[in-house]
């Protein structure tokens, strides 16, 4: 069977502007900005509007990438959007955006990865396109985490934001950006990250029954620090490849501190770690995206440097990519965030 070639052309982002900074987190909790940034890095987060939901961010990113790139998505064949608050269980919040963007004819989709989402989103799209099944996918990583935050628990209500990242991935006739892959999953580990819904009960164990996000924070830390660094070398491994090969390292953007190890134990120089946290928190599914814009409006990234890809969180699931990024030229500067 013939495999087509697939690469991101086009970014797009969007955060609320609404801030909440850890000054005004101190008022709300126990907590001061020196305990927050010694313990995240973060600084500030948005927060969406009481009328602002999940599709709503996406339809504004997707809006930035049309208007900086030159794009149109009139013709994209499917749209992908991972995240883990969408605006109802059904349905989706992809196919509220294909009605917000008024695409005649597209499938449209919600994958749940949590804060890995928008790497199994690019999975999915380079597979849907190497297959010859798709030629233009939109994917997108979006939360809007503030409305399912717990604001009396000053262990996780200092870490969480909201914001939006689309790309587009379509068929190219010469190369793939898309390198190398690794995924992996501890389904054990899935109450120490949790939102419940309609079981009380996970693994046996009896779970917290309160609709907002719970978190375990020290166990996930430890099997993250404990695991992604293996999973970041075989992604690397398996393209044949070698770290010093590697131009940029973008995790999900979840605490700084976690990141600060995941580069000591790989050998990758924190330097060239890129993420999004210090003014937007942890916005899950949205932290990669986010990450990857700031690093193209400050002019870091060149045409076709290789940036690997990873993402973890609840389940306890992982997805590592390397990719060449060769996005199309901008032919309009990105608006102010």
């Amino acid at each position: 069977m013939m495999l087509y070639h697939a690469r991101i052309t086009a970014i797009g982002t969007y955060v609320p502007e609404r801030r909440l900074t850890n000054h005004d987190l101190e008022k709300m909790v126990d907590t001061s900005d020196e305990w927050i940034v010694q313990r995240t890095g973060i600084r500030e987060r948005r927060i969406s509007e009481p009328w602002q939901y999940t599709s709503d961010l996406c339809a504004a990113a997707v809006n930035d990438l049309t208007r900086r790139y030159g794009k149109s998505v009139s013709d994209v064949d499917m749209i992908i959007v991972a995240t883990s608050t969408p605006d109802f269980p059904f349905p989706s919040t992809a196919s509220l955006l294909q009605h917000r963007l008024g695409i005649p004819a597209t499938g449209a989709i919600d994958i749940s990865a949590a804060c890995a989402g928008f790497v199994y989103g690019l999975h999915l799209a380079n597979s849907l396109i190497a297959s010859g099944q798709h030629r233009k996918v939109l994917v997108l990583g979006a939360e809007t985490l503030s409305k399912i935050t717990d604001y009396t628990d000053r262990t996780t209500c200092v870490l969480f934001g909201d914001g939006a990242g689309a790309v587009l991935v379509e068929r190219d006739p010469d190369e793939s950006g898309f390198l190398s892959y690794h995924l992996s999953t501890d389904g054990s580990g899935g109450p120490h990250i949790y939102q419940t819904r309609i079981a009380d009960k996970m693994n046996g164990i009896e779970l917290i029954d309160k609709q907002l996000l719970v978190q375990n924070g020290r166990e996930v830390f430890k099997w993250v620090v404990r695991t992604v660094p293996d999973g970041m070398q075989q992604v690397v491994d398996k393209a044949g490849l070698s770290f010093e090969q590697v131009d940029w390292f973008v995790p999900h953007s979840a605490n700084l501190r976690m990141i600060e190890p995941l580069c000591e134990r790989s050998g990758f120089p924190l330097e060239k770690a890129l993420y999004s946290l210090v003014h937007f928190g942890n916005t899950s599914a949205a932290t990669i995206p986010l990450a990857l814009d700031i690093a193209i409006r400050e002019g870091k990234i060149k045409p076709g440097d290789r940036a690997l890809l990873y993402g973890f969180g609840s389940g306890l699931v992982q997805a590592g990519m390397l990719v060449r990024l060769q996005l199309d030229p901008q032919v309009n500067a990105p608006a102010a965030w």
